[in-house]
């Protein structure tokens, strides 16, 4: 497998959808996480992450334009002490409450599907981060349809331990514009890690398309003391 360029899959791709993208620092010493969202609709493109505790919300930028909350408005990122959800839906909820009961990221996602937004069918996308006793280990999930077939419901996990610096994954629910959109497809993709937070920050958000990019979440966790530096950039200001 080709270890590929963040920067490069976003430029060349006008609708990945949202994103989750995990890994290590350059230097070796952070736990990176980033989650972007994009809309093509105004319902999509009306939103702002906001700080919700340790973790972010999305809110809609101007309510009196909010159409159906259901899909758009959720937690994409919680904490549960050592763990650090990011999911691109309400199943950071489920997750969270699972685990929270010693249930696995596996076992908490047995409950939900992809989304019921046919004939999209969006995929449910969802990183948990484990930063114990100064190791990192993460995983990633994908819930989608049968090659658009409602009825049946794939499910892929994959885990990443002792990962290595300046390396990561990066899932995305769509594998580019379309109608209906295409579901992602195979292996979350290999990704250099590169610069600090600012860097990183504005590598993806740049490479994000102008028209579609709505907001973009990334932190930076210290694998040592679980201390963690957080960055949010909102088109709508």
């Amino acid at each position: 497998m080709e270890m590929l360029s963040i920067a490069n899959e976003l430029k060349t791709n006008a609708y990945p959808g949202r994103g989750i993208v995990i890994g290590v620092s350059e230097d070796g010493k952070k736990a990176v996480t980033a989650y972007f969202i994009m809309g093509r609709s105004s319902n999509s493109r009306n939103r702002v992450f906001v700080e919700e505790g340790e973790g972010i919300r999305t809110e809609a930028f101007d309510p009196s334009k909010l159409e159906d909350p259901s899909l758009i408005i959720y937690a994409p990122v919680r904490v549960l002490g050592n763990k650090t959800i990011v999911t691109n839906g309400d199943q950071t909820d489920t997750i969270y409450e699972g685990m929270d009961k010693q249930n696995t990221f596996e076992q908490s996602l047995r409950c939900r599907e992809f989304e019921p937004d046919g004939p999209n069918y969006t995929p449910r996308i969802s990183g948990i981060m484990h930063i114990e006793s100064g190791k990192f280990n993460y995983a990633m999930s994908i819930l989608k349809s049968n090659n658009g077939n409602p009825d049946a419901c794939n499910r892929y996990t994959f885990a990443y331990e002792n990962p290595v610096a300046g390396e990561g994954h990066f899932i995305h629910t769509y594998m580019h514009d379309g109608n209906p959109l295409p579901s992602f497809e195979g292996e979350p993709k290999w990704v250099k890690i590169s610069g600090d937070i600012e860097t990183f920050t504005e590598e993806v958000w740049s490479s994000l398309n102008e028209d579609n990019k709505v907001s973009l979440f990334v932190r930076f966790i210290d694998i040592a003391s679980g201390e963690y530096e957080t960055r949010i950039v909102n088109k709508n200001k």
